[in-house]
């Protein structure tokens, strides 16, 4: 069993923390045994958007994945999924397609999606919140 904490315990993913120390904010965040994981965006190297939207959503879920890695989970734990798109009818069966490869059988988790008119230059985001599998 998870102990509860009074502070937050901040999970990232190997080779990205200064990336979220540039923008002030963790990865992810463990609360007993949940994981919120901030929203995760497709990315190259250098924090800047990949022009190319599908490669964009696979490499926001490849970045997501890590950070579940980071914390001990897969996608098998992620209860909750928010996905923001900046055109959504255009975009959906890109996503859909994406997240059929990573997300797989069902059960599925519950997903939200929410159109929006700025992602910062990106045209996708994703954030969930997982349940951390017990090890012991």
């Amino acid at each position: 069993m998870v102990q509860a904490s009074s502070k937050r315990d901040a999970v990232f993913p190997p080779g990205r923390q200064a990336l979220y120390d540039q923008h002030r904010y963790s990865a992810a965040i463990r609360s007993g045994d949940l994981l919120f994981v901030s929203g995760q965006v497709g990315s190259r190297e250098d924090g800047s958007p990949e022009p190319d939207f599908e490669t964009q959503v696979t490499q926001a879920f490849a970045r997501l994945s890590a950070v579940l890695a980071a914390a001990g989970c897969t996608f098998d734990d992620v209860v909750d999924v928010t996905t923001f798109h900046t055109d959504p009818p255009a975009q959906f069966d890109t996503v859909m397609r994406v997240r059929d490869r990573v997300i797989g059988e069902a059960p599925y988790p519950n997903w939200t999606a929410v159109g929006v008119t700025w992602l910062a230059g990106f045209d996708f985001e994703i954030k969930v919140i997982a349940r951390i599998p017990d090890r012991a």
